[in-house]
């Protein structure tokens, strides 16, 4: 069993910055493909990021702005997110699973709550 919760949302201006991050407890495997999604309302999920191994992949409408970073202490990468703009707003989740692609968001089997993310003209 595994379990994972999302924190780090909030609401800034745009242009300003917030770090999500990822804890999770049961057992993940290190060869997992870790993404991050978000999920806007009215709209389909889409995948932002994801990292497996030391390898990182990111979606063309954030590339440049989001970075993954893996914490010492969970195997879940952070994402750190700058230059935030009114499009970026969406509830941000984090997923994890062994997938032959990391950018594959039907076929994730862990999945957390989400986390907030507002941004502001």
């Amino acid at each position: 069993q595994v379990r994972m919760v999302e924190s780090g949302g909030g609401s800034v201006q745009a242009g300003g910055s917030l770090r999500l991050s990822c804890a999770a407890s049961g057992y993940i495997s290190r060869g997992s493909c870790m993404g991050w999604f978000r999920q806007a309302p009215g709209k389909e999920r889409e995948w932002v990021a994801s990292m497996i191994g030391s390898s990182t992949y990111y979606a063309d409408s954030v590339k440049g702005r989001f970075t993954l970073s893996r914490d010492n202490a969970n195997n879940m990468p952070s994402l750190q997110m700058n230059a935030l703009k009114p499009e970026d707003a969406a509830m941000y989740y984090c997923a994890a699973g062994q997938l032959v692609s990391c950018s594959d968001s039907s076929t994730y089997p862990y999945w957390g709550q989400g986390t907030q993310v507002t941004v502001s003209s």
